[in-house]
């Protein structure tokens, strides 16, 4: 069969097919083209998921009559500009949208109408194209002193195969959703409004430039929550530049819904990016729970290559270690810097346990008569029961908890003077004084203005695992000599990967090198791991550095060791504790970084406020 040259039509339905997938594609591409045109308003409106009708209406600068008809044409585009030799630069695109690819691919499958008003001044104009059927240039009313509003009709009408593979209706507004809010989160300087099936479900007014107003956008879309728990960013690296905000590790989620990440305010997904957010947490989170974060980082153009795919959701590092390192860097630090906070939402799930209740037990209450109308003030009418039994809860005369004191010491007061200890009142610390310990497991503290539950054991493992964490940053890791060196298989690049980070893995304990093409040799493994699996661990490392580009696997094997051997060695629930010990173990936590969880995410400790307690019993 001979070469032919494909129709233009054709050659615009086959780009369709990579640039919009679906219609939160389409909208995707509309959007960028708003914001590239200096938009401080955009309104979006989809019915029947975007397959209907989409319109995208802004106040950018807007297109001239003879600028519309060329907008429509493929690979045209005002956003690339040659130089005096002709040649246009690729690697410094600091715009959104630059192949000049999306109106033609949407006029090619749909039915596109765009008009526009210059900010110039002049007169609106609009073009229309069906199915990659262009009608001329015409006069138009436009609402706006100037701007676009770009409206689809009938999305893949002209290619009915591809409906077919659409969602529900439900599914794509879904996603229509879920790419507004992302692009809103990238320019909290620009207002949107989104509109489904003409009910409003995104109304979201321009905030001021800065962390504040970025956080309040935040907040707005991601919950009053993620504002409440949230750690800012910010850090610098060799002209990388990575700030917003990051969760608590007690503040964690079920899936990695929940984070989003930025480069140069584009949308992407990359598992670079994402590897490098789950080892930041690998401390702090088990593996089925995920961190909150919204990133944003800041690279010369020069050094990230955006143009990898039609859809501009993949980008490229020129030093993707540079970026990991800042990423890992930067949210280890602000976390250390939060100490021993835990999330709000510990407080509020521990008191939405809570039930109050009318009777003292599921038996029968006492019922006496009826008081008069002076109300129960007044009534004198109350007896004793018959038997001296019947009153008796079991339980009311024993100790609830036991209150610890020093041998000697009369009254409270007394305790309280010694406690304050160089002047210094203990219902100030973050985690008060010490009042008692429940069950041998929890111990009961009083804060200025509430009271803290700690839970020993699981408070005092993360004091051991910092500890050990700190020894093995100090010196090199024990290793231990295999007694014969074991040889491990792999693919070539495999072997390469791994052979190539042999100094990275010799920090963590584990001696390699290569031998020969698909092999390598592992004559010393990290002492902590005792008699581990080599080939498996090998093959663990392997799989990380392929995926994310670090050993997580062996770094994670070694937490988690560090992590049981803490277990082992910390206070175990159901010892008692004096009243020092449990100051002493209140004291250590406030000063120790990362002690408001566990090592699996877990709080170490719930603080009610007096005023959540005043609510409970209905005092508020």
């Amino acid at each position: 069969m001979p070469i032919r040259r494909l129709p233009p039509e054709t050659v615009n339905r086959i780009a369709a097919g990579e640039v919009v997938e679906r219609p939160a594609s389409a909208i995707k591409e509309l959007v960028e083209n708003a914001l590239d045109a200096g938009a401080t308003r955009i309104e979006v409106q989809a019915d029947g998921g975007g397959l209907t009708r989409i319109l995208i209406a802004d106040d950018g600068c807007g297109m001239a009559a003879d600028q519309l008809a060329l907008a429509v044409e493929r690979h045209a585009t005002s956003k690339l500009e040659a130089d005096d030799a002709g040649d246009v630069d690729l690697l410094r695109i600091s715009t959104l949208g630059f192949r000049g690819e999306a109106l033609p691919s949407i006029g090619s499958v749909a039915r596109l109408t765009i008009t526009s008003r210059p900010r110039e001044g002049g007169d609106a104009h609009q073009i229309t194209v069906e199915g990659g059927d262009q009608r001329p240039v015409a006069p138009a009313g436009f609402p706006g002193p100037h701007g676009a509003r770009v409206e689809v009709r009938d999305l893949f009408y002209a290619t009915p195969a591809r409906l077919k593979f659409m969602k529900s209706e439900r599914s794509e507004a879904m996603a229509i959703s879920e790419e507004i809010k992302r692009q809103a989160m990238a320019h909290e300087t620009v207002a949107f409004t989104l509109d489904l099936d003409g009910k409003t479900t995104l109304r979201l007014p321009a905030e001021h430039p800065g962390d504040a107003g970025r956080l309040k956008r935040l907040a707005a879309l991601l919950g009053r929550d993620f504002e409440a728990n949230a750690l800012l960013i910010d850090q610098a690296r060799d002209n990388v530049r990575l700030t917003g905000y990051a969760g608590l590790p007690t503040y964690s989620r079920g899936n990695a819904g929940h984070q989003y990440l930025f480069v140069n305010g584009r949308p992407v997904k990359d598992r670079l990016l994402q590897g490098a957010l789950r080892g930041a947490y690998a401390d702090f989170l088990a593996r089925d729970r995920h961190p909150a974060a919204v990133l944003f980082l800041e690279v010369d153009p020069l050094y990230v290559d955006v143009n990898v795919h039609p859809a501009k959701a993949e980008v490229r590092f020129r030093d993707p270690a540079l970026v990991r390192g800042l990423i890992v860097g930067a949210l280890r630090h602000a976390l250390a810097a939060a100490g021993h906070r835990a999330s709000t939402t510990v407080a509020a799930d521990a008191l939405a346990g809570f039930r109050p209740h009318s009777g003292v037990g599921p038996g029968p209450a006492f019922s006496p008569s009826a008081p008069s109308a002076q109300g129960w003030s007044g009534w004198q009418g109350w007896a004793a029961p018959a038997t001296a039994t019947a009153q008796v809860i079991p339980g009311l005369n024993d100790r609830s908890a036991r209150v610890e004191a020093h041998p000697g010491l009369a009254d409270q007061s007394l305790i309280h003077d010694e406690l304050r200890g160089g002047g210094v009142d203990p219902l100030d610390f973050p985690l008060g004084a010490a009042r008692a310990q429940l069950h041998g497991t929890y111990i009961v503290a009083q804060t200025r203005d509430g009271l803290v539950v700690v839970d020993q054991h699981a408070a005092h493992e993360r004091l051991v695992y910092e500890r050990m964490k700190v020894q093995m940053a100090r010196g090199a890791v024990t290793r231990q000599a295999l007694l014969t060196p074991e040889v491990v298989e792999l693919d070539p690049a495999e072997a390469e990967r791994v052979s190539a980070r042999a100094d990275e893995l010799a920090e963590l304990g584990l001696i390699v090198e290569p031998f020969g093409a698909g092999a390598v040799l592992v004559r010393e493994t990290p002492a902590l791991l005792g008699d581990t699996d080599v080939q498996g661990l090998i093959r663990d490392i392997a799989d990380d550095l392929a995926e994310h580009g670090a050993a997580l696997a062996l770094s994670e094997r070694l937490g988690e060791v560090c992590g049981t051997m803490a277990c082992h060695g910390s206070v175990r629930a159901g010892r008692v504790l004096s009243a020092p010990e449990m100051n002493a173990l209140l004291r250590e936590m406030e000063a120790t970084p990362h002690s408001g969880q566990c090592n699996h995410g877990r709080p170490t400790y719930v603080e009610l406020k007096l005023a959540d307690l005043e609510k409970l019993f209905g005092r508020r």
